[in-house]
């Protein structure tokens, strides 16, 4: 029996199983080895309606969709009509934020790879028409400044919608007919949608939430996000299947299976080159390319992204050199378990790529003196809290803004434990066990740490 068929068998014998454990209502999973896809789904789209999840069911890809607007940008630069060097004014000149120095020196490129520098957690609802990435873009005058484009990693949402409104301004049309009509259409992809209106024609999954820590989780009070964040990952929907066809795409030289070539060697090489180290956040990637998430595993190079939307989320991992890849898709519940024993299975046996642990405290790198970390924290989307007490770290959030109207997790106040040199670990209140990394990196020229990273940099507050 090849790998890929028991693998197969074991899938068969243990998806549902680890979804009931982990309280996931239902997911679906595509699996690509030895030239070959097979695929495999169990639980319920929606406990609403009790609908089956099959492997020809839709689900949100959340931010994975960076990698597809990424891929768009690409074909741009193939065709000579883009520069990534340029500045994003070159082919915006409306394009403005709270500091207008910096909005005109920020490059195509440093949006690709989340060092703009700007706020970037801003998903106004800018309407459901065509034009609503435009308008979001007009939205962003006042965006403030966190550092200096191309000084650090930060990632940023609204970089990526500011990518999309590029696309529509070259290609003449909106972001949604641009994916469909440049990437859906010439892979062939027959179960993909660009947002709800083309969703709702397919068998499709909605995001569960838990309304209490240690609840089972019930159907989101909302299918999606804006679709001015569109091109970001508010709304592309699509089945495992059809989101590793896209992915054999990157993996064949740029062609389609058809033979098609949909972008050149060298702009996919590009994609994968290393643009900017990542602070360290565990699991997160080591640093980021264009669009890429790339990961510093034991065994060969990994790439891929996650996603996060309204009570679903999305996991893709990519071994190029052993033509190896995973897309796991989840509607709720605690799937960071079931990411890390499938996946972590699957990638060791397919391409002897070693999964890393969760991130756990370590009492050993404790640090003696913890002023550096005390103080106030402030984003778009949460105001943040870190106090010394008795030689321990605690940290309490408060979400505001879009995350506090749609009934984010009230404030807590967690103990912060030691992890690794500035960085630090905080149970997360909604999934026991489970630690979610926090990093406190640059000076504010007093000793005090300069922001609070957790994949987005927050900004002490001036005091």
């Amino acid at each position: 029996m090849s790998k890929i068929s028991e693998i197969e068998t074991w899938l068969q014998e243990n998806f549902a199983a680890l979804l009931a454990e982990h309280q996931v209502p239902g997911a679906a999973i595509a699996v690509l080895a030895d030239g070959e896809v097979i695929d495999h789904a169990a639980g319920t789209l929606n406990k609403a309606t009790g609908v089956q999840s099959t492997v020809d069911s839709l689900f949100q890809i959340g931010s994975i969709t960076k990698v597809w607007t990424t891929t768009l940008i690409m074909q741009l630069v193939d065709e000579g009509r883009l520069d990534l060097d340029r500045p994003v004014r070159d082919y915006l000149p409306e394009f403005a934020l709270g500091d207008d120095k910096v909005a005109a020196a920020i490059t195509v490129r440093q949006l690709t790879c989340h060092t703009a520098g700007f706020e970037g957690d801003i998903f106004t609802d800018t309407g459901p028409g065509d034009d609503a990435v435009e308008k979001l873009i007009a939205t962003l005058s006042d965006a403030p400044q966190l550092f200096p484009p191309g000084e650090r990693f930060s990632y940023n949402n609204a970089g990526y919608c500011v990518l999309g409104r590029i696309i529509e301004v070259l290609r003449g049309k909106c972001w949604d007919d641009c994916v469909r009509d440049h990437l859906f259409v010439p892979l062939g992809l027959t179960h993909a949608a660009s947002g709800p209106y083309d969703a709702i024609r397919y068998r499709v999954a909605i995001g569960h939430v838990a309304p209490k820590p240690g609840e089972e989780p019930v159907p989101a009070p909302i299918w999606a996000l804006t679709r001015s964040n569109a091109p970001a990952g508010s709304t592309l929907t699509m089945r495992p299947r059809d989101l590793l066809t896209f992915v054999r795409m990157h993996l064949n030289d740029g062609k389609a299976d058809d033979g098609t070539q949909l972008l050149s060697p060298e702009s996919l090489a590009a994609m994968r080159e290393p643009q900017v180290e990542v602070p360290a956040l565990g699991i997160m990637a080591a640093h980021w390319g264009l669009g890429w998430m790339l990961f510093g595993w034991e065994g060969d190079e990994v790439i891929g992204h996650d996603g996060g939307t309204i009570g679903q989320s999305a996991f893709l991992r990519v071994v190029p050199e052993r033509n190896v890849a995973v897309a796991l898709l989840t509607n709720g519940g605690q799937p960071l378990h079931v990411y890390q024993q499938v996946l972590g299975k699957l990638l060791d046996e397919l391409a002897g790529v070693k999964l890393p642990a969760l991130p756990e405290p370590n009492p050993a790198a404790a640090p003696a003196d913890l002023s550096r970390y005390v103080g106030e924290y402030s984003s778009m989307v949460a105001d943040t809290v870190v106090t010394a007490e008795d030689g321990k770290l605690w940290i309490e959030r408060t979400p505001k803004g879009i995350f506090a109207e749609l009934g984010g997790a009230p404030p807590a106040k967690e103990e912060l434990l030691p992890y690794l040199g500035d960085t630090f670990v905080a149970n997360v209140p909604q999934v026991p066990g489970v630690y979610m990394a926090h990093a406190f990196v640059g000076d504010d020229g007093t000793g005090r740490a300069q922001f609070l990273h957790t994949g987005r940099a927050d900004r002490r507050r001036s005091q």
